[in-house]
């Protein structure tokens, strides 16, 4: 594979592990990002400091590389689809990327595929809003640009309709769920599809927020067979080449709908570089490369503990009981390369395993608040 010139579009974490997984398959590898001090800088033979949303910048790329990926999806799809005409091998493919890009589309995809998902009201205006009070409670999302939950307004009444976007969006009923789950499904160049087993969000009691990540899930295997058929036929009719994280949510009356998705490695997906017998970043490359598929069965119960930038601190960053963290066997650590800290910042993640699900999360419970990052 000396040959192949992989190009990525963005240079942040997931380009880096990417990046990581990439040097066992002797790629060249050239990345593009609007930071100068992206992770991915000092780890590609190539790195262009450029606006991956530009149309020449990526245009002018893309004629550089023979084989084009992506680690956001908030990329030139037009810039693609000229590159595509031209012969250009680009995956995801730049027609699946389009419908993922906007969440109304992404929408009006599931409800065209029977893949069931949470009603839904597509608005061009927030002045919308007055006609569709019926369908309260429900969360307002922007169709395009939204990220890590970023783009995202629950409306409880009307008297919420303050906060709401002034630009198009979807508004989406708010579901009665049980619990969120994800998949992560790889499909590669010949067709071959397997996905990764079920993994589960628990959130914390007190802030509403996710705790951790639990691999594999503990809900009733008929759920996880559902929930990886659901992923299986989404990922197949989205024609997708690499892969696609499916997030979903379990209701509390037994059903599996999905919420969004995302055509890349992802978060939930992380602790597979040490748990599972092969990384999402190799089955990406596997994917796109035409390779077959590798083994998606983990070792053992496996916890992922995000990594944020502690509330108050912005700066270069200091990792406050990483000696101490690192004592506990069966915790590994990934920092992602970002040199600078800011409040709830992603800077790395943790990897907890054990040989039981008791086991890994009372080693997470213990390790989870003794790294602190500050600056």
């Amino acid at each position: 594979m000396n040959n192949i010139r992989l190009g990525i579009l963005g240079g942040g974490q997931l380009g880096r592990m990417l990046l990581q997984a990439g040097l066992d398959f002797n790629l060249y590898t050239l990345v593009l990002d609007p930071d100068e001090f992206a992770p991915c800088r000092h780890l590609c033979e190539e790195f262009v400091h450029g606006d991956f949303k530009d149309y020449d910048t990526v245009y002018a790329f893309g004629k550089r590389c023979n084989l084009l990926t992506i680690e956001i999806e908030h990329v030139n799809v037009d810039a693609l689809f000229q590159l595509e005409k031209e012969g250009l091998a680009i995956y995801p493919k730049p027609a699946s990327l389009q419908t993922i890009q906007d969440k109304g589309l992404q929408k009006e995809f599931f409800q065209k595929h029977a893949i069931p998902t949470a009603p839904f009201r597509l608005l061009q205006e927030a002045a919308e809003l007055d006609a569709h009070q019926d369908f309260l409670p429900a969360f307002h999302k922007l169709r395009r640009g939204g990220y890590d939950g970023n783009g995202v307004r629950r409306l409880d009444s009307p008297a919420d309709f303050g906060k709401a976007f002034q630009a198009p969006g979807v508004l989406e009923k708010l579901v009665d769920f049980e619990l969120e789950i994800s998949v992560i499904c790889a499909r590669n160049v010949q067709g071959e599809v397997k996905a990764y087993p079920v993994v589960e969000q628990v959130m914390h009691d007190e802030h509403n927020l996710v705790d951790y990540l639990l691999a594999p899930s503990q809900i009733a295997y008929k759920l996880q067979r559902m929930a990886i058929e659901i992923a299986t036929h989404v990922t197949t009719t989205l024609d997708i080449v690499g892969l696609l994280a499916v997030e979903m949510f379990v209701t509390r009356d037994g059903q599996i709908l999905v919420n969004e998705v995302a055509p890349r490695p992802h978060n939930s997906g992380h602790h597979t570089m040490k748990a599972n017998a092969t990384s999402q970043f190799e089955q990406h490359l596997r994917a796109i490369l035409g390779l077959p598929l590798g083994d998606t069965e983990p070792h053992c119960p496996a916890i992922l503990l995000n990594l944020l930038g502690e509330a108050g601190y912005s700066g270069e960053a200091v990792y406050e009981g990483l000696e101490e963290t690192l004592r506990e066997p069966g915790v590994h650590i990934h920092l992602y390369g970002k040199k600078f800290t800011r409040p709830f910042r992603k800077m790395g993640h943790l990897t907890v395993l054990a040989p039981t699900v008791e086991e890994v999360k009372t080693k997470a419970e213990s390790v989870k608040n003794r790294l602190r990052i500050i600056a």
